[in-house]
């Protein structure tokens, strides 16, 4: 799958939802709680669900907590929360995609649009660059888990795409229609990976160095500090160096 070797960007992100715990936490309590509504409780007939507990789990959540949320999915008398997609440019012209999850459109499209615009982004209109992305279902494995040969033919027989392995991460990329029953393979194999949900993967890459790489992501940390924002994907790379720098 073109573009798909952002071992550097994988690791960032996890940097930056380890250092916001409470944050990463409410995220997660409205994603399993959507989850809930839109499938029901069963985790083995709702994939979504069954993401959302892997990520509330990788992230130390109590179980009392992931409790909550669900419950709080399965009250019908309580606020649902709209998913909306957001698209736009950032620095150096990179392409954008923020997911959010909202009670509340009309305070949460002028958050994002302030917060594009005081850090040197725009948005667009809806379609305006989903079409440089594909939407895929991604499962992640701890290099350790297994060699890359073992690794790879599993998740082929699961029914992935595609599998990148590098010295960190295990890439495991599915159909949206193949993500449940691979998901479910591999975690009978192997167990629970130590991410899995639905991502959107960039056509195409471009390299962003200098002043515009720290304006990126800058921007990035800013839209993802928005309460209502759960996931910002871009068509970007971040050379190793320079992401050590950022990182730092």
């Amino acid at each position: 799958m073109a573009g798909h070797s952002k071992f550097k960007n994988i690791m960032f992100r996890k940097g930056k939802q380890d250092s916001k715990k409470a944050k990463v936490f409410n995220k997660i309590s409205r994603e399993i709680s959507v989850a809930v509504r839109q499938g029901g409780e069963d985790q083995n007939s709702n994939p979504r669900l069954r993401a959302a507990i892997l990520a509330a789990r990788a992230a130390n959540m109590t179980n009392d907590r992931v409790k909550s949320a669900i419950k709080s999915g399965s009250d019908v008398a309580g606020e649902l929360a709209e998913e909306i997609r957001y698209e736009g440019y950032g620095p150096g012209g990179i392409a954008l995609i923020i997911e959010a999850l909202t009670d509340n459109r009309q305070r949460t499209a002028p958050e994002i649009r302030s917060t594009m615009s005081k850090n040197g982004g725009a948005m667009g209109e809806m379609n305006s660059v989903a079409f440089q992305f594909k939407r895929v279902g991604q499962i992640l494995y701890p290099a350790k888990t297994v060699d890359s040969d073992a690794m790879f033919e599993a998740a082929l027989e699961a029914g992935a795409d595609n599998v990148e392995s590098d010295e960190e991460y295990h890439d495991i990329t599915t159909t949206i229609e193949d993500y449940a029953a691979a998901l479910e393979t591999l975690s009978e194999k192997f167990g629970s990976p130590e991410e899995s949900g639905f991502i959107w993967v960039p056509n195409n890459t471009i390299e962003v160095t200098g002043d515009n790489a720290a304006a990126l992501v800058k921007l990035i940390n800013a839209l993802e500090d928005l309460d209502d924002v759960q996931q910002v994907f871009g068509n970007y790379e971040i050379a190793d160096d320079m992401m050590e720098k950022l990182s730092a």
